[in-house]
């Protein structure tokens, strides 16, 4: 009896629950009958039913909407083109290559206003490109051309071989975003950013283009956990700058500096990053201000870990790390590297603190003094192991408070 019960309320139960969701599921189909898409929406541009990849984005809409790339190899000879805002061109990753064979220094990829114009009325606004390849030659132009993009993001996506810029963004002005994203064997910069301001630039992989990242006439550079290796110029350049942070890169084997700061730059922090074995130098502060260098590692950077110029001042100097290969109980990683560990050099600079440093088994010395005096500059409580240094020689300065040991 009990076990009739039982089976009577459970087919009970399931009589109701299939009539409640047989109504909404007819509500459903009432509200929107078949064959209708679901309001505003635009279809998703499939380019694998297109001759082109160019025939696909130019069945875009004026209000944009989504490219599909399919896998394959597409060789192209001219630029692609695309003209419109608020739109994603999205790949299936490395499967999806996009090969530029021009030899005539045309770019692979140009984002441009229709207007074609210089001016705050010729921009687009919010172009994503995601999960795809794009190459070049010696003899073709830049990779991904931006002009007056605003809110452009691009992310996961390799941009390699191109006989000009990696990625060229020129004034696009409002929040450029690039992140995730590999930029190598660019004979030019992998990332040239002119004119942009509120930028991130994150998570990023430069190798061996000819600079990593150049950062010109902008303001607000956020570039944080890159891994830059192996360029044949510098790393970072940055220029007419201000207001910007470079922070957690790994930056080594560069033929030229790690970071370079030129031509008015001010209100810049550099700071946690790994400065190692690059040829020409780690950072140089040519033309900078109030900026601040700390919790850096320059580690067998030469042959002037840190500069700081002439025409450089108001910089604080602290908690940074410059060294050799050293490991402990006297062994060394690299012994004929450990020539090039290089330390700190300034010329005729003056406001400088230099607080709370190590600097250890360094050449040809710690501090060195170059050329011009340099003035008020306050050396104090800094570490000096196995290094020679000519802080004592500072006139109008203050030092004191520093650990000596002996070479």
């Amino acid at each position: 009896m009990k076990q009739t019960y039982r089976t009577a309320v459970m087919v009970l139960a399931a009589v109701v629950i299939v009539s409640v969701f047989g109504i909404a599921g007819g509500q459903g189909r009432r509200s929107n009958p078949a064959g209708l898409r679901l309001a505003g929406a635009r279809a998703v541009i499939d380019a694998g039913r297109y001759v082109t990849i160019q025939a696909a984005i130019d069945a875009l809409p004026d209000e944009g909407g989504v490219v599909r790339l399919p896998p394959g190899t597409f060789e192209i000879s001219e630029p692609l083109k695309l003209t419109k805002s608020d739109v994603l061109i999205e790949g299936a990753g490395t499967a999806t290559h996009i090969k530029n064979v021009n030899t005539e220094g045309k770019s692979a990829l140009i984002l441009q206003h229709p207007g074609g114009g210089d001016n705050r009325q010729a921009e687009l606004w919010r172009i994503q490109l995601s999960n795809f390849r794009i190459t070049g030659n010696e003899k073709s132009g830049h990779g991904i051309e931006a002009n007056r993009i605003n809110e452009i993001f691009i992310d996961g996506v390799t941009v390699s071989y191109h006989g000009g810029d990696g990625i060229r963004l020129y004034f696009c002005y409002e929040d450029p975003r690039i992140c995730d994203s590999l930029m190598t064997y660019n004979k030019k910069t992998g990332l040239d950013a002119i004119g942009c301001h509120d930028v991130v630039v994150s998570a990023n992989q430069f190798e061996e283009n000819h600079d990593a990242l150049r950062f010109i006439d902008g303001f607000n550079l956020c570039m944080t956990g890159n891994n830059l290796d192996d360029h044949l110029g510098d790393g970072v350049v940055i220029e007419n700058t201000y207001g910007s942070v470079v922070s957690g890169n790994m930056i080594e084997e560069c033929a030229g500096a790690a970071i370079v700061l030129d031509r008015d730059c001010y209100g810049i922090a550099l700071s946690a990053n790994v400065i190692a074995h690059n040829s020409s130098g780690g950072i140089d502060l040519r033309d900078a201000h109030g900026c601040a260098v700390s919790a850096n590692t320059f580690t067998i950077s030469g042959p002037d870990a840190l500069s700081i110029g002439p025409n450089s001042g108001r910089i604080t100097v602290t908690g940074n790390n410059f060294s050799n290969s050293y490991l402990g109980e006297g062994k060394v990683k690299r012994a004929a590297n450990d020539l090039t560990a290089a330390g700190m050099v300034i010329e005729g600079t003056s406001d400088v603190t230099v607080v709370g440093n190590l600097f250890s088994s360094v050449r040809p010395k710690a501090l060195t003094i170059k050329g011009q005096p340099s003035k008020r500059v306050l050396f104090s409580d800094n570490v000096l192991v196995d290094v020679s240094s000519d802080h004592k020689k500072l006139d109008s300065s203050l030092v004191k408070d520093n650990l000596e040991l002996g070479r």
